[in-house]
């Protein structure tokens, strides 16, 4: 499978394609997928849990019969359980949050779509992520699919990420070239 961007040159890629194919072989790419959203949003929810997997203190027993049962709070599916509990032994929990995103750029990519992570200063509405996500797919020629999150810091406007390039429209950074400006 191809994958753009080289996702697959680094370590956190190859785990995440790995995975990819396991799934595909198995079916189990969107309930895979889900899974890892659910991993990666637990891991920024929690200290705690995004400091056991970085932790070398930590048995590799230990740390996978946690893992274990944070699967199992969570809900996740055997496949993804197994894989977590392969990184745990090969001491690559530290690597999920990479492996996470990776997985899913993957996924969007066999589905001809890109992720495009917008960040503004209020709470965007329904609407408003339709007009953006057509306005994207209108400058991407693919389907875009929309994570969205507030950072009250930028003031106001957009700050787009699309792979590796950003597109940055926030009042934030309009405020600070205009400063530099002036500074002459």
């Amino acid at each position: 499978m191809e994958n753009s961007g080289g996702i697959t040159a680094s370590l956190q890629g190859r785990y995440a394609s790995a995975l990819f194919d396991l799934a595909s072989e198995q079916g189990f790419v969107t309930a895979v997928e889900t899974d890892l959203e659910k991993l990666g949003e637990a891991l920024k929810g929690s200290d705690d849990l995004a400091a056991l997997i970085r932790n070398p203190k930590v048995s590799r027993d230990d740390t996978a019969k946690a893992m274990d049962a944070v699967g199992g709070v969570l809900g996740l599916s055997p496949l993804t359980k197994n894989f977590i509990g392969v990184l745990a032994a090969n001491r690559r929990l530290a690597a999920l949050p990479d492996i996470v995103r990776s997985f899913a750029a993957i996924a969007a990519a066999q589905r001809g779509e890109v992720n495009a992570e917008v960040t503004s200063a209020h709470p965007l509405d329904d609407k408003q992520i339709a007009q953006l996500a057509a306005k994207l797919k209108a400058r991407e020629g693919k389907e875009v699919k929309i994570k969205a999150s507030v950072d009250p810091e930028i003031l106001g406007g957009l700050v787009v990420r699309i792979g590796s390039r950003q597109i940055d429209s926030s009042i934030r950074t309009r405020l600070n070239s205009l400063a530099n400006a002036m500074k002459g």
